[in-house]
Protein backbone atom coordinates (compact mmCIF):
# COMPACT_ATOMS: atom_id res chain seq x y z
CA UNK A 1 0.00 0.00 0.00
CA UNK A 2 1.23 3.51 -0.73
CA UNK A 3 2.06 5.60 2.34
CA UNK A 4 -0.43 8.41 2.79
CA UNK A 5 0.96 11.85 3.69
CA UNK A 6 -0.17 13.45 6.94
CA UNK A 7 -2.58 16.35 7.02
CA UNK A 8 -5.67 17.24 5.04
CA UNK A 9 -5.84 17.95 1.31
CA UNK A 10 -5.71 21.51 0.00
CA UNK A 11 -9.35 21.37 -1.17
CA UNK A 12 -10.42 20.62 2.42
CA UNK A 13 -8.36 23.59 3.63
CA UNK A 14 -10.20 25.76 1.12
CA UNK A 15 -13.56 24.43 2.35
CA UNK A 16 -12.62 25.02 6.01
CA UNK A 17 -11.26 28.49 5.25
CA UNK A 18 -14.47 29.38 3.40
CA UNK A 19 -16.54 28.18 6.36
CA UNK A 20 -14.42 30.23 8.78
CA UNK A 21 -14.48 33.42 6.68
CA UNK A 22 -18.12 33.26 5.62
CA UNK A 23 -19.76 31.81 8.75
CA UNK A 24 -17.58 31.68 11.87
CA UNK A 25 -16.06 35.17 11.70
CA UNK A 26 -19.39 36.95 11.01
CA UNK A 27 -21.06 35.00 13.84
CA UNK A 28 -18.28 35.59 16.40
CA UNK A 29 -17.76 39.26 15.56
CA UNK A 30 -21.30 40.23 14.53
CA UNK A 31 -23.95 37.99 16.05
CA UNK A 32 -22.19 37.39 19.41
CA UNK A 33 -21.75 41.11 20.23
CA UNK A 34 -25.41 41.74 19.37
CA UNK A 35 -26.54 38.75 21.47
CA UNK A 36 -24.52 39.74 24.53
CA UNK A 37 -25.70 43.34 24.17
CA UNK A 38 -29.18 42.02 24.97
CA UNK A 39 -27.93 41.19 28.50
CA UNK A 40 -27.84 44.85 29.49
CA UNK A 41 -29.24 48.26 28.61
CA UNK A 42 -28.42 50.05 25.36
CA UNK A 43 -27.30 53.52 26.43
CA UNK A 44 -28.24 56.32 24.07
CA UNK A 45 -31.14 54.46 22.52
CA UNK A 46 -34.70 55.77 22.81
CA UNK A 47 -37.84 54.26 21.31
CA UNK A 48 -35.78 51.67 19.42
CA UNK A 49 -33.55 54.25 17.74
CA UNK A 50 -29.90 55.07 18.41
CA UNK A 51 -28.68 58.51 19.38
CA UNK A 52 -26.42 60.25 16.88
CA UNK A 53 -23.34 59.39 18.97
CA UNK A 54 -24.27 55.69 18.82
CA UNK A 55 -24.15 55.88 15.01
CA UNK A 56 -20.47 56.83 15.21
CA UNK A 57 -19.93 53.15 16.06
CA UNK A 58 -20.75 52.30 12.44
CA UNK A 59 -17.41 53.82 11.35
CA UNK A 60 -15.17 51.23 13.08
CA UNK A 61 -17.70 48.48 12.22
CA UNK A 62 -17.46 49.37 8.53
CA UNK A 63 -13.66 49.72 8.67
CA UNK A 64 -13.29 46.36 10.41
CA UNK A 65 -15.60 44.64 7.92
CA UNK A 66 -13.72 46.12 4.95
CA UNK A 67 -10.36 45.00 6.34
CA UNK A 68 -11.68 41.49 7.05
CA UNK A 69 -13.02 41.27 3.48
CA UNK A 70 -9.64 42.50 2.16
CA UNK A 71 -7.87 39.86 4.27
CA UNK A 72 -10.13 37.14 2.90
CA UNK A 73 -9.42 38.23 -0.69
CA UNK A 74 -5.65 38.36 -0.05
CA UNK A 75 -5.73 34.96 1.64
CA UNK A 76 -7.65 33.28 -1.16
CA UNK A 77 -5.40 34.98 -3.74
CA UNK A 78 -2.43 33.13 -2.20
CA UNK A 79 -4.25 29.82 -2.05
CA UNK A 80 -2.13 28.28 -4.83
CA UNK A 81 0.88 28.57 -2.49
CA UNK A 82 -0.76 26.31 0.11
CA UNK A 83 0.88 22.86 0.10
CA UNK A 84 -1.02 19.87 -1.29
CA UNK A 85 -1.53 18.58 2.26
CA UNK A 86 -1.74 20.71 5.40
CA UNK A 87 -1.40 19.74 9.05
CA UNK A 88 -4.39 20.76 11.13
CA UNK A 89 -2.50 22.66 13.79
CA UNK A 90 -1.79 26.29 14.53
CA UNK A 91 1.58 26.44 12.77
CA UNK A 92 1.87 29.08 10.05
CA UNK A 93 1.67 27.90 6.44
CA UNK A 94 2.46 31.12 4.54
CA UNK A 95 4.01 34.46 5.34
CA UNK A 96 1.72 37.11 3.89
CA UNK A 97 3.23 40.60 3.71
CA UNK A 98 1.04 42.42 1.17
CA UNK A 99 -2.36 44.02 1.35
CA UNK A 100 -3.37 44.76 4.94
CA UNK A 101 -0.23 42.94 6.14
CA UNK A 102 1.80 45.88 4.79
CA UNK A 103 0.26 48.11 7.50
CA UNK A 104 -0.02 45.70 10.43
CA UNK A 105 1.51 42.37 11.38
CA UNK A 106 -1.90 41.48 12.83
CA UNK A 107 -4.53 43.15 10.63
CA UNK A 108 -7.14 40.52 11.45
CA UNK A 109 -6.90 41.30 15.16
CA UNK A 110 -7.02 45.04 14.45
CA UNK A 111 -10.15 44.55 12.30
CA UNK A 112 -11.85 42.33 14.89
CA UNK A 113 -11.11 44.81 17.67
CA UNK A 114 -12.46 47.64 15.48
CA UNK A 115 -15.68 45.68 14.98
CA UNK A 116 -16.13 45.08 18.70
CA UNK A 117 -15.34 48.71 19.58
CA UNK A 118 -17.86 49.81 16.97
CA UNK A 119 -20.51 47.52 18.44
CA UNK A 120 -19.77 48.92 21.93
CA UNK A 121 -20.52 52.44 20.70
CA UNK A 122 -23.43 51.51 18.43
CA UNK A 123 -25.24 49.52 21.12
CA UNK A 124 -24.05 51.75 23.97
CA UNK A 125 -23.47 48.49 25.80
CA UNK A 126 -21.33 47.98 28.89
CA UNK A 127 -21.64 44.20 28.41
CA UNK A 128 -20.18 44.39 24.89
CA UNK A 129 -17.44 46.65 26.29
CA UNK A 130 -16.48 43.84 28.69
CA UNK A 131 -16.36 41.48 25.70
CA UNK A 132 -14.15 43.99 23.87
CA UNK A 133 -11.77 44.15 26.86
CA UNK A 134 -11.62 40.35 27.03
CA UNK A 135 -10.84 40.20 23.31
CA UNK A 136 -8.05 42.78 23.88
CA UNK A 137 -6.54 40.47 26.51
CA UNK A 138 -6.76 37.42 24.25
CA UNK A 139 -5.21 39.30 21.34
CA UNK A 140 -2.45 40.62 23.62
CA UNK A 141 -1.51 37.03 24.47
CA UNK A 142 -1.92 35.51 21.01
CA UNK A 143 -0.08 38.12 18.92
CA UNK A 144 3.38 37.58 20.50
CA UNK A 145 2.92 33.79 20.32
CA UNK A 146 2.09 34.00 16.63
CA UNK A 147 5.10 36.20 16.03
CA UNK A 148 7.41 33.68 17.72
CA UNK A 149 5.98 30.89 15.53
CA UNK A 150 6.41 32.98 12.37
CA UNK A 151 9.98 33.87 13.33
CA UNK A 152 10.77 30.20 14.03
CA UNK A 153 9.41 29.13 10.63
CA UNK A 154 10.46 32.02 8.37
CA UNK A 155 13.60 33.28 10.18
CA UNK A 156 15.31 36.31 8.67
CA UNK A 157 12.49 36.91 6.20
CA UNK A 158 10.07 37.40 9.07
CA UNK A 159 12.56 39.45 11.12
CA UNK A 160 13.00 41.84 8.17
CA UNK A 161 9.21 42.10 7.76
CA UNK A 162 8.88 42.67 11.52
CA UNK A 163 11.42 45.51 11.35
CA UNK A 164 9.35 47.26 8.63
CA UNK A 165 5.77 46.71 9.72
CA UNK A 166 4.30 47.71 13.10
CA UNK A 167 2.62 45.09 15.25
CA UNK A 168 -0.72 46.87 15.31
CA UNK A 169 -1.11 49.70 12.83
CA UNK A 170 0.95 52.24 10.95
CA UNK A 171 2.86 52.97 7.80
CA UNK A 172 5.59 50.52 6.82
CA UNK A 173 9.14 51.60 7.61
CA UNK A 174 12.24 51.22 5.48
CA UNK A 175 13.50 48.08 7.21
CA UNK A 176 17.07 47.26 8.06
Amino acid sequence: KPVRKAGIPRWAVFALASLVWLVAIPVVHGVVPWAISLLGPWYGWADGSPAVWNLIGLVPVAAGAVVLFWLMVVGFAHFAEVPERVELDWSPILLLTRGPYAFSRHPMYVAELALWLGWVVLYGSAVVFVGFLLLCLVVGVLAPREERALEAKFGDTYREYKSRVPRWLGLPGRGS
